[in-house]
């Protein structure tokens, strides 16, 4: 998560005009490529995939929206915060979020939620895929572990994202011991604030999915698993005991 702190901002013009210029065939829209110019330390991340890879689970338009709009402010916003205070994007992000009362209660509250839904993002974008699949070796043997096995898992995992109320995330995260467990938080607080880890989690802000299932947060929460890449959320576990080395 650290390397977050050490990029480069798209720019926002830049990313606007794409997307307008962007052929209106799904089939064709590619994802965002990165601007030319650097505008502060933190970057829009692309995406691994097109913008339709995700159909018919996740519309084209609404990971164009979300990645290229909403993504792409908070990493605006974080930038201009460090302007003045350029700490927040030398310091790795685990350290910033994990330490919110040290910063100034100036910035505390942009640095809060602009931080907390870049870190989110960049891991959400990252543990979908247009393959989906199904977990196995080391992360199924810990939900099988800590979480009933994955029918369960699933379900309560499910039901606890349909429980947020108003915009939120659902997690799984880890703990410093090693064990997983299903949390969730509201707006774009995250885990790391608590010195947890996040193996995988889920957007549940309207944003997320009212362009194609309006009010039917549960029919996106189980359509969702389709999407996830397990491959991926295998890498992030076995990266996890480094991080409380």
């Amino acid at each position: 998560m650290s390397s977050l702190s050490r990029r480069h901002l798209f720019g926002a013009a830049a990313g606007l005009i794409a997307a307008a210029a962007a052929p209106r065939v799904f089939a064709q829209v590619p994802a965002a490529a990165p601007a030319a110019a650097p505008a502060g330390p933190f970057v829009l991340p692309p995406l691994n995939y097109a913008f339709n890879a995700l159909e018919p689970h996740i519309d084209a338009k609404t990971m164009e929206i979300h990645h290229d709009r909403h993504h792409a402010a908070y990493v605006a916003n974080l930038n201009t915060v460090a302007k003045t205070n350029p700490q927040i994007g030398t310091s790795a992000v685990t350290d910033v979020l994990g330490n919110l009362n040290a910063l100034n209660d100036d910035i505390k509250f942009a640095v809060r939620n602009n931080l907390g839904g870049h870190a989110n993002h960049t891991m959400f974008w990252s543990i979908m895929g247009a393959d989906g699949g199904k977990p196995e070796g080391e992360v199924l043997a810990a939900i099988d572990r800590d979480l009933g096995g994955l029918e369960k898992f699933q379900t309560d995992f499910n039901a606890a994202g349909g429980r947020q109320f108003g915009s939120g995330w659902v997690f799984v995260t880890i703990a410093k011991e090693g064990k997983l467990a299903i949390e969730t938080r509201p707006n774009q607080d995250t885990p790391l604030m608590d010195g947890k880890r996040v193996l995988l989690g889920n957007d549940v802000w309207e944003h997320a999915y009212y362009l194609k299932y309006q009010n039917r947060r549960p029919d996106y929460l189980k359509a969702w698993w389709n999407v996830v890449n397990w491959d991926e959320v295998n890498k992030r576990l076995a990266q996890a005991d480094g991080f409380f080395r």
